[in-house]
């Protein structure tokens, strides 16, 4: 593939410095001895300095400020690259790695994606549910409302931090307005329904139990309503003005891809990998239908006792068949944080595309909902490393959380879960088939060779059996956080494809040495290394590196 190495990357980086760099004296390049500790040190500064200064409450992304802040970030960007790793461990030079992505990715979004002057639906402050990943999808800023977190009435040591978020939802609102000054058409039209949507959430925010009787959160969750209702206005008249394209081009796409995502592929690749899934999906579904032929249909759970009595059974036939198949270790807490999730029903006409199979069998959406189970880890087994605690910026788990949770789909599927129940086979190939669709979709978005309606075109023309066709609302969604997110659109199924070549790796290794291979060691050590990009996991697993060579 058409990727450079990761250390071809390093040293140009290295290049790049010392050629921007004022002190041309000639040890200005060398690299100086550092401990593992140096990096913790280092990361702990620089993830205080990635979160920007206030501005009556609210973070301030105004242009000043940035071009006030890039020399700091030089700094810190020079103190990583000088820093001699030989001798650590795999571990280490993967946290090095890390942080070194998550500056690339500052860099990136100061140079190229700026969303704060690009963006509308960055000012997106009230989050009402958490992410199924570790981080919200999608650019977010550094001052958002994580409702979720909050139990109402609220207790009196959360009541005033709760006002405090809520009253920096004005002043970000107004800040908005004079750092938009981007010109992407279909970004700036896709991101005001998001910004009217928090006009709602505010207003079911204010009947939460005790809102209403604490006069000064009511009256600034008023101000809020207010200054949101204002944004949109001021959005809907500057949307006319609006002609530019909203992609970043193939060219950033693959430097993004590779230095911030370490995703070891480039743009030409991501379109190959889905374009040869979705042919795959579709021809196993066909085959699938044809073998279940004379089998009867599956019949969708149409009532809410229905629903129910289908969901409990699907629970306890997955974590039965994790423990019972030794697929992977079941820890205490991942039953309930499935359960949590489990869905609830909707009516026949209200279904969208999840929807429908989670009425027909949710299993398939449950082995992706594998997604709740890293949560819950992430949650009572917090990583030791200080750098992998925490959700990575800038989205950059997004091969590893989508790859995974999409991978396992059909692993557990070729593992044996659908062995008393071959038609819900089928299920899993067309929610592979609807991926590669709608990353296939994205990627000549970001490209501008087609629009975001052009690109969901494909998302749901080749999603089989019109299942995309039910709710236009789910596939705008979808696509506009594909356009806002470069390469997330993709990562379910390149995701998906790194994860498979690092279990192939994985298992040839244990043979050469001969070795059991144990599926249940792969996923427990998976499991083990925290949500880090699968190229990363997969050298330290195997001791492989995609990017830089064995």
């Amino acid at each position: 593939m058409r990727n450079l190495s990761f250390l071809t990357l390093f040293l140009f980086s290295v290049l790049l410095f010392s050629c921007e760099k004022k002190d041309n004296t000639a040890n200005a390049d060398i690299k100086s001895p550092a401990t593992y500790a140096d990096l913790e040190a280092l990361f702990s500064e620089w993830r205080t300095f990635e979160n920007p200064p206030k501005l009556e409450g609210a973070p301030d992304y105004r242009k000043s400020t940035f071009e006030q802040r890039i020399p700091e970030f030089k700094d810190l960007q020079s103190q990583l690259l000088q820093m001699d790793t030989s001798g650590w461990s795999i571990p280490e030079q993967v946290d090095w790695r890390i942080v070194w992505a998550e500056m690339n990715g500052f860099d990136f979004n100061h140079r190229i994606l700026k969303p704060w002057e690009r963006d509308p639906a960055f000012y997106k402050s009230i989050w009402m549910e958490r992410s199924d990943v570790p981080a919200h999808e999608g650019p977010t800023h550094h001052g958002v409302v994580e409702v979720w977190q909050y139990s109402f009435p609220l207790e009196a040591e959360k009541s005033g931090e709760f006002l405090e978020k809520i009253k920096a939802v004005s002043s970000l609102n107004t800040q908005a307005k004079e750092n938009l000054t981007g010109n992407a058409k279909e970004l700036w039209a896709a991101g005001i329904p998001t910004i009217s949507q928090q006009v709602l959430d505010l207003k079911e925010i204010l009947d939460f139990p005790g809102v209403k009787e604490n006069q000064e959160l009511a009256q600034a969750i008023q101000e809020a309503i207010s200054s949101t209702e204002d944004l949109v206005k001021w959005l809907e008249e500057e949307a006319p003005k609006k002609d530019g394209p909203s992609g970043i081009g193939k060219e950033n796409y693959t430097w993004y891809l590779q230095n911030v995502h370490l995703v070891p592929l480039t743009w030409e690749d991501e379109v190959m990998i889905l374009k040869r899934e979705l042919a795959r999906a579709w021809n196993s579904l066909k085959l699938e239908e044809h073998q279940n032929r004379n089998l009867p249909p599956l019949k969708a759970a149409n009532t809410p006792e229905e629903f129910e009595q289908l969901t409990e059974k699907s629970i306890q036939k997955m974590m039965d068949f994790l423990e019972k198949e030794e697929i992977l270790t079941v820890k205490d807490y991942f039953e309930p944080a499935l359960r949590e999730h489990r869905g609830s029903f909707v009516p026949e006409e209200k279904r969208n595309f999840f929807y429908i199979g989670m009425h027909i069998d949710p299993l398939p959406l449950y082995s992706h909902f594998y997604h709740w189970f890293e949560l819950a880890i992430m949650d009572n087994e917090p990583y030791k490393s200080l750098i992998r605690r925490g959700p990575l910026l800038y989205n950059i788990f997004d091969s590893r959380n989508e790859g995974t949770a999409t991978a396992v789909e059909e692993m557990f599927m070729d593992a044996g879960l659908y062995a008393d129940s071959p038609r819900s086979r089928e299920i899993v190939y067309i929610m592979i088939a609807q991926r590669a669709a709608r990353g296939l979709g994205s990627l000549y978005a970001q490209a501008n060779e087609m629009t975001m309606v052009e690109a969901g075109g494909i998302h749901s023309n080749y999603t089989p059996r019109g299942w995309m066709k039910t709710e236009k609302e789910l596939l705008l969604f979808e696509q506009h956080l594909y356009m806002r997110q470069p390469g997330y659109g993709s990562s379910y199924i390149t995701g998906k494809y790194l994860l498979e070549n690092a279990l192939a790796d994985y298992a040839r290794i244990k043979e050469e040495k001969g070795e059991e291979f144990r599926l249940r060691d792969f996923f427990d050590q998976l499991n083990g290394i925290g949500s880090i990009p699968i190229a990363l996991g997969h050298w330290e697993m195997t001791g492989v590196d995609q990017m830089g060579g064995k």
